[in-house]
């Protein structure tokens, strides 16, 4: 079976982290190298080996694993917006602002839109990144093979069209393999409709990933946890009474439930303290961000860490 999957857009807010979408190129390179792999399989990786290089990333090996991190090209991407010496900031969205549509045109489009493409948005993300040049992600050593993903979802969160965001991020055992953060295609009509579609979203994620590590000959023999902190989005994944406020979302329920009734995967909720998804749906502030980036394995860079000590 070929392994096909549309290229995903940046979405964390970190640059240096944007290294773990390609993990898999580092954790799975030696298998291209030492094992038999279908050819499908073997493309997959050295196509995004390549792709690893060609992003700039920078690999460095410790004790505890590899550290990846793409500060070159951040600051590349900071000198073409003219934004190097920019005072930074702590977190990348204010907590209490939403993005409407309303507002002055920006005076270079052309500009603002290769911008977008590496920082979003110009002026809020780049004295973030400008912050944490140093910053990258942390992969670890480890024998631990669960597959855990956390589901979240700002209910109704655009003030222009009241979509919901939806958000989550996969861990096969303590590495981040996969995230996303992405505004829903439809309205919600509740925050357990708009809460459900993100764990839909999160359960095929790590479906892919199911399928990819069996294609490699690691298959996965426990199921995949999804957490989310909305006790009636848990309980519609496993009840199979139909209700009213459901019947909008039936196809990713049935979806969902399937695969909870053959085991592969458990849906449980998790309080939103513990909820880390939450950093891809909403601004947070400074403290619970700062915890939640680190739960997510970004670290500043080893050099960086050794000097401070």
């Amino acid at each position: 079976m070929a392994i096909n999957r549309p290229p995903r857009a940046l979405v964390f807010s970190d640059l240096a982290s944007y290294a773990a979408r390609i993990l898999f190129d580092c954790i799975f390179y030696s298998f291209a190298s030492t094992h038999h792999c279908f050819p499908s399989v073997q493309n997959f990786l050295w196509t995004t080996w390549a792709r690893l290089i060609l992003s700039g990333v920078s690999v460095t090996r410790d004790t505890s694993g590899m550290f990846l991190s793409q500060q070159k090209y951040a600051i590349k991407v900071l000198e073409r917006a003219g934004m190097l010496t920019c005072n930074p900031c702590r977190t990348p969205v204010d907590t209490d602002s939403k993005l409407a549509a309303a507002g002055d045109p920006v005076s270079d489009p052309i500009l603002y839109r290769r911008l977008a493409g590496a920082l979003h948005l110009k002026r809020i993300y780049a004295v973030y990144v400008r912050g944490t040049l140093t910053s990258g992600l942390q992969l670890y050593s480890s024998t631990t093979s669960s597959l855990v993903a956390y589901s979240d979802a700002d209910w109704s969160g655009c003030p222009t069209t009241r979509r919901s965001t939806s958000g989550y991020c996969v861990f096969l055992g303590n590495n981040l393999l996969s995230w996303s953060s992405k505004r829903q295609f439809t309205l919600s009509r509740s925050s357990a409709e708009a809460e459900y579609r993100g764990v839909a979203n999160a359960v095929a994620e790590t479906c892919w990933l199911r399928n990819l590590l069996r294609e490699l000959h690691t298959p996965l023999s426990t199921a995949t946890i999804v957490y989310c902190d909305n006790v009636s989005a848990v309980y519609v994944s496993s009840n199979p009474v139909q209700h009213q406020r459901t019947k909008h979302i039936e196809i990713d329920i049935h979806f969902v439930r399937d695969l909870v009734t053959t085991g592969h995967i458990r849906v449980l909720h998790v309080p939103s303290r513990y909820q880390y998804a939450d950093i891809f749906t909403k601004g947070l502030p400074t403290a619970l961000f700062d915890e939640f980036r680190d739960s997510l394995s970004v670290r500043s860079s080893p050099a960086q860490t050794a000097r401070g000590c």
